[in-house]
């Protein structure tokens, strides 16, 4: 990470509130080198410079922590659905190195790139876990196992629940980062959240830093168990959000 990148991720994250400590920094040059190294071989992300990475990956994933902190992520099981290039779960973890992360990703050679960076940056307790949400999320193993799930850019809201509730243990919460479209897709996602035992607890609007757009994390509490037959087998929830 150059000095410029440094002090505008430095920047960025006090805005937030956060004060970064020299190893998280290291931790996060390292991530950003094999993101720009990999983009060049697959499409991890649309963002192509380091500033663009930083701001709008890595500082945007550290807003999760304004919403989750008073979830005492410590010790917690987190996981990322659809994390793509590790986000936002790898930059929560890079902050919290004892929450127990697990990753889930569909395509393998995202999950490739992933198992470098977990293997490069030593993050221990990390989890890789390939293939469908609608698949693990019907497994005993993982099914409502939880504290926290978070998503980002996954899929609108009505799918999203489907794929992520089955997820969160009873107490748990689902953290869904959404623009500004996140009005239209509460409204058509209030029976959904109900059916697969969520309730919505509170939603908290970020202004992301140095570019200064909204962002609104939808906070998800998981009140009853989700229905055994959700989620539905894989490619329907999109096919026919409920």
């Amino acid at each position: 990470m150059l000095k410029e990148e440094k002090n505008i991720f430095i920047q960025g994250a006090l805005e937030l509130g956060i004060e970064l400590k020299e190893k998280q920094i290291d931790d996060f040059s390292q991530y950003l080198e094999l993101i720009t190294n990999w983009n060049q071989k697959i499409n991890l992300t649309a963002q192509k410079t380091p500033i663009e990475i930083i701001i709008k990956h890595f500082l945007d994933s550290l807003t999760c922590i304004k919403t989750i902190k008073s979830e005492n992520l410590s010790h917690n099981c987190l996981l990322d659905v659809g994390t793509g290039p590790g986000l936002p779960g790898i930059p929560l973890k890079i902050m919290f190195p004892s929450i127990n992360l697990f990753l889930l990703e569909a395509q393998r050679k995202k999950a490739a790139f992933l198992a470098e960076v977990i293997a490069r940056l030593n993050l221990l307790d990390t989890y890789l876990l390939i293939g469908r949400a609608e698949t693990f999320g019907k497994n005993q193993e993982y099914r409502e196992r939880y504290n926290i799930v978070v998503s980002r850019a996954v899929a609108p809201l009505n799918i999203l629940v489907e794929y992520c509730l089955p997820f969160v243990k009873l107490g748990g919460v689902l953290i869904a980062q959404k623009g500004k479209s996140y009005i239209q897709e509460l409204k058509d996602s209030t029976e959904a959240i109900r059916l697969l035992g969520g309730d919505l607890d509170e939603i908290n609007k970020v202004i992301l830093p140095i570019i200064k757009q909204e962002r609104f994390l939808l906070k998800i509490v998981k009140i009853a168990h989700t229905p055994i037959k959700y989620p539905r087998r894989e490619g329907i929830p999109r096919k026919r959000p409920l």
